[in-house]
């Protein structure tokens, strides 16, 4: 689920993967990234622990820059993984 309403803080497009396992949390983002211009940021949201390793090939592979990644926890465990992305130049 992608959401592109007035975001407030900083990004251009919200994608929520919670509960997506690999490899639809990076289809989503591949998407979102085709929607934004060069250098607008994406936020996504997951729950899939394998999101962290494929969200970060997914960036150096295709020139975007992984801005921010924060594991959100919620009793005593990782319950959300967050990442911002900047779109790559082209």
């Amino acid at each position: 689920m992608s959401d592109s309403g007035a975001l407030t803080d900083g990004l251009s497009k919200r994608v929520d993967a919670c509960g997506l396992i690999c490899p639809e949390p990076v289809m989503l983002l591949h998407a979102a990234v085709r929607d934004v211009k060069a250098g607008e940021c994406i936020e996504v949201i997951a729950t899939d622990p394998s999101t962290e390793r494929d969200i970060a090939r997914f960036c150096e592979f295709l020139s975007h820059q992984l801005i921010s990644f924060e594991r959100i926890e919620g009793d005593g465990a990782v319950s959300s993984l967050r990442f911002v992305v900047r779109k790559g130049g082209s």
